[in-house]
């Protein structure tokens, strides 16, 4: 096992600037996810870090040693790719044990270590197949297993699930979750899934447009984002944001249409100030005062909790909720703010100012 540190590390095509001076430690046997939008800048990132993409600026150090010009195979590292690559002519087996192999380690050793790992990851029984006779969920622990046994300091999956369908993605996020558990092994994880960064991580890294936003336990970005794009990103459905203006005596913020948004504590020394309100879904509530009066444009209802799509004023708003209703489309819901979850914005920078 070993630490990565990333320093101002910067990546370019040409003149085409991808990363900007990133700045990530990843400790010891900790599971890291990195997670943004797509063309953010996170794969190449992790392509950087196995040695298959060439650093323009910075250093990356893996243990005690920097590694930008050291090779791929020399970086003691191991990467589950998204479409798993595995080789279609050789078994399971073959398929496990290629990299040991290709190291002349011995054949006791190669054994050993191919059965643990297949007792790890549930492969025992497929060791004879050949990966078409495999669903895709095998296919990627396969994939996985081919990983283990090379017994690596550092784990890397680039967006390994994107191919699954959601029933099996949510198993395998915690087949993925029980491995480094049982493992303890440094891991970092690629997704723009941000259910899987927050169910996953123990420290996630929010990147856009080449630069990391904030990074923190997944709890922590969710409670206190650092900025609008982290607030936006993280939550499915995503935050609310409505724009407005702070009230002289500081109490609420007011909309265009006068509706007056409540805030969890009074902010005098921003008063008269525009500022963007943000409150999640689930944040507003059927129960206590009604503060709003949303109207209803859709419904959604998932079983365990109904969405309402609706507009405040001119500003459209979704609220989340545990209770099964069924207002008619085009009526008005009454709804109450949790205050003390508002979150302001500064309508400029994006930068979180409560």
């Amino acid at each position: 096992m070993a630490s990565v540190q990333i320093a101002g590390l910067r990546k370019a095509y040409g003149k085409a600037p991808i990363l900007h001076g990133v700045d990530i430690d990843v400790a010891d046997g900790e599971f890291v996810v990195l997670v943004g939008p797509s063309g953010c800048g996170k794969s190449t990132l992790l392509r950087m870090i196995a040695g298959l993409e060439s650093v323009t600026g910075g250093d990356i150090r893996i243990g005690a040693r920097t590694v930008n010009a050291v090779p791929p195979k020399e970086r003691d590292i191991a990467m589950v790719f998204q479409n798993y690559a595995l080789y279609p002519h050789m078994k399971v087996r073959d398929n496990m044990s290629f990299a040991l192999k290709l190291r002349r380690a011995p054949a006791e050793e190669i054994t050993e270590r191919v059965d643990r790992a297949a007792g790890i990851l549930g492969l025992g029984s497929l060791l004879d197949r050949y990966p078409r006779q495999l669903s895709g969920g095998q296919r990627q622990r396969v994939a996985m297993g081919r990983a283990i046994v090379r017994d690596p300091q550092v784990f890397l999956f680039d967006e390994p699930l994107s191919n699954l369908d959601a029933k099996l993605r949510v198993r395998m996020r915690t087949e993925i979750k029980e491995l480094h558990q049982r493992l303890k092994t440094t891991m970092i994880y690629v997704t723009h899934d941000q259910i899987e960064a927050m169910t996953m991580a123990d420290k996630i890294v929010v990147m856009h447009d080449g630069i990391v936003e904030q990074i923190g336990s997944p709890l922590d970005l969710y409670d206190r984002p650092a900025n609008r794009f982290v607030a936006g990103f993280l939550g499915s459905p995503a935050m609310n944001f409505l724009t407005g203006r702070i009230s002289q005596d500081g109490t609420v913020v007011e909309t265009e249409d006068g509706t007056r948004l409540p805030l969890g504590r009074p902010m005098p020394d921003t008063a008269s100030r525009q500022v963007v309100y943000g409150i999640r879904p689930e944040h507003l509530s059927l129960e206590g005062s009604a503060q709003l009066k949303i109207r209803v444009n859709v419904i959604e209802p998932t079983g365990p909790e109904t969405q309402i799509f609706g507009s405040l004023g001119k500003q459209l708003i979704v609220g989340l909720f545990r209770e099964r209703i069924t207002p008619a489309p085009g009526s008005e819901l009454e709804v109450a703010v949790e205050a003390s979850q508002v979150h302001l914005f500064d309508p400029e920078t994006g930068q979180r100012l409560n």
